[in-house]
């Protein structure tokens, strides 16, 4: 995977402190072993660091791109003015 469609999918996803919460419901109702791993995993605040971080780069890294293409976009009309 490129780290274009990295940093896109990274952006779109939720943050892994939704999808611990919801595990963290579901292990309240059901003790399976897998749910209860899956929770543990995704509560673990290293991880959530980590999606946090990452989240962030793939964030900044799209405004900055967005950014570029409007100041492109504002310099050609300027100069065909």
């Amino acid at each position: 995977m490129s780290g274009h469609v990295w940093r896109e999918e990274a952006a779109k996803n939720r943050p892994l402190a939704q999808d611990a919460e919801a595990l963290g419901r579901l292990t309240d109702h059901d003790q399976d072993p897998a749910e209860v791993s899956y929770y543990e995993a995704c509560a673990d605040p290293d991880a959530q660091a980590l999606d946090g971080a990452q989240r962030s780069y793939a964030g900044q890294y799209l405004r900055r791109l967005r950014r570029l293409r409007e100041r492109d976009r504002h310099a050609k009309t300027g100069s065909e003015a």
